[in-house]
């Protein structure tokens, strides 16, 4: 796990020209190092290519009367190639999180006066399973803590587990959302709000009877920069391991119907300990205007 501290630059960077570059750098170490980043980069667009390539066999079948042999002739290659493409690369909802590599950002917790931060045990459940899933789509992910006294933000595809109170990029990014947002109210309780019917939705676990349930916030981002920035915000870290569960097991539909677009919602869920026993959609998708 790496600890995020400072600010950094949402931008990509030209590949290429740092390919070039790296080749004359005279620092064995700093050119080592970026070899290896470099490394982990080219390895994603490899398994891009292969994910647009499967999806664009599906396409071509349906275009071509939904033979693979008509796709093989167009594609120039055997029917067994195809096969083999069908059965190996990636599905097409990979690309929901981008491209890759990915960063699994979860957020850092002061204790006292201690300097260092320490993680939520929810927290750390969530990063466990989101990078167990991604890896599943091929992602090459890391895991990432949130310095809550710094401003950070990602640099390339990520998703960022962490609400607005929790460190700079929770509350930069709620602040991106036309539809929804997270805020406190009367009785000092954190809610999410829907701009458009004013509803409000409070947690369970903040109730005069608690219960073990809460409630959480999901987006994607399409980023000005061409990055994905998945963000998962609850209301207490138990509401982020529900949402992320929800995510993971519907990621294919939300593909399908918002492809590369911005969307958000919001998830409510029970719990047995840190497994989610029940999930319900409290806010349907919606994709945001451009």
């Amino acid at each position: 796990m790496a600890l995020v501290k400072g600010p950094k630059l949402a931008g990509v960077v030209d590949v290429d020209e740092e390919f070039h570059a790296l080749r004359s750098e005279p620092d064995p170490v700093r050119r080592g190092r970026r070899a290896t980043d470099l490394l982990a980069t080219y390895q994603q667009r490899s398994v891009e290519l292969a994910r647009i390539r499967r999806a664009a066999v599906e396409e071509a079948r349906d275009q071509l009367g939904g033979s693979y042999t008509e796709v093989a002739r167009a594609f120039g290659l055997t029917k067994g190639r195809i096969t083999q493409i069908r059965n190996t690369a990636p599905p097409p909802h990979r690309a929901f999180f981008g491209v890759g590599p990915l960063d699994i950002a979860l957020p850092g917790r002061r204790l006292l006066d201690r300097q260092d931060v320490v993680i939520a045990t929810e927290d750390d459940a969530t990063g466990a399973y989101l990078t167990e899933e991604t890896e599943r789509l091929a992602f090459t992910v890391e895991r990432r803590i949130i310095d809550p006294r710094q401003e950070w933000e990602p640099e390339r595809d990520a998703v960022v587990v962490c609400g607005p109170a929790s460190a700079h990029i929770g509350n930069l990014l709620m602040q991106r959302d036309p539809l929804l947002t997270m805020s406190i109210g009367d009785g000092a309780r954190w809610a999410i709000i829907d701009h458009e019917t004013g509803e409000r939705f409070l947690s369970p676990m903040d109730d005069e009877q608690p219960r073990r349930a809460d409630v959480a916030y999901v987006a994607r981002h399409a980023m000005p920069s061409g990055a994905v920035v998945v963000h998962i915000a609850g209301i207490h870290a138990l509401g982020s391991v529900g949402a992320a569960h929800y995510l993971m097991e519907h990621v294919p539909e939300l593909w399908a119907e918002f492809g590369d677009d911005s969307f958000s919602m919001a998830i409510g869920g029970q719990f047995h300990e840190l497994n989610p026993t029940g999930l319900d959609i409290l806010v349907p998708p919606r994709r945001w205007p451009r």
